[in-house]
């Protein structure tokens, strides 16, 4: 199969052999930004700890570090990723967020965020997790809905060990199936391009949808009327 060249920095399979010896520190790194960074969305976090846990599947020391603490320090980044977005969220989010009325970054989006944690309570944070975009935007959305940080960052810790150290665990078990490992290997790319279709198309229709509400209700409020529903 011919590599996505198109997509070669978002290549979890090129990330790790450009880092070399490195490879730990780049791809927690990577699991940092994911989590830590409004940016970190368009990064390949489940599919890079899932090749990480096959390549210390072939070779005990194939990423110069033996896979528990591999995974191990791939949850450490994750929590601390996550500790970086929710700071992020309630320092900054609630002013960026009043001053724009569409995209991503409005007051609708605060009124949702809200409702989201009233709704799913605290145990929404390890569920965001294992969600391509919502564990990049979860972390930023605690914080600016003033979630309580104790609580918040007891659930970063389990979500971040749950997935950051399991999901790195299960690409080790992987590695041990041949069969199931090959397939991986041989179509990481395909499973990169619908991740990042999976990832970056919810974000885009929010967006979208956000944006048009927005126009609506800006252009019923300049005609003096309600907007309309849609």
């Amino acid at each position: 199969m011919l590599p996505l060249a198109t997509l070669s920095f978002l290549d979890p399979e090129a990330l790790i052999h450009a880092f070399g010896a490195w490879a730990v520190l780049g791809i927690c790194a990577i699991i940092f930004a994911e989590t830590g960074l409004l940016v970190g969305f368009i990064f390949p976090g489940d599919t890079l700890l899932v090749l990480a846990g096959v390549i210390a599947a072939k070779d005990s020391y194939g990423l110069g570090l033996p896979i528990w603490l591999i995974a191990l320090c791939i949850a450490v980044a994750a929590f601390l990723g996550g500790e970086l977005g929710y700071l992020i969220g309630h320092k900054i989010g609630p002013r960026i967020f009043e001053r724009k009325e569409s995209g991503l970054f409005s007051s609708e989006n605060v009124k949702r965020t809200n409702a989201f944690f009233e709704k799913f309570g605290s145990f929404a944070v390890i569920l965001a997790r294992f969600v391509p975009v919502v564990r990049t935007f979860t972390p930023i959305a605690a914080g600016v809905a003033h979630m309580h940080y104790r609580k918040y960052s007891l659930y970063n810790a389990i979500g971040a060990v749950a997935w950051g150290f399991g999901i790195t665990m299960l690409g080790f078990g992987i590695g041990h199936i041949p069969p199931v490992a090959k397939f991986v290997e041989d179509y990481i790319d395909l499973i990169l391009l619908g991740a990042v279709v999976l990832s970056v198309v919810p974000a885009l229709l929010q967006v979208f949808r956000t944006s048009r509400k927005a126009k609506r209700a800006a252009a019923a409020d300049a005609d003096g009327t309600s907007p309309a529903q849609p």
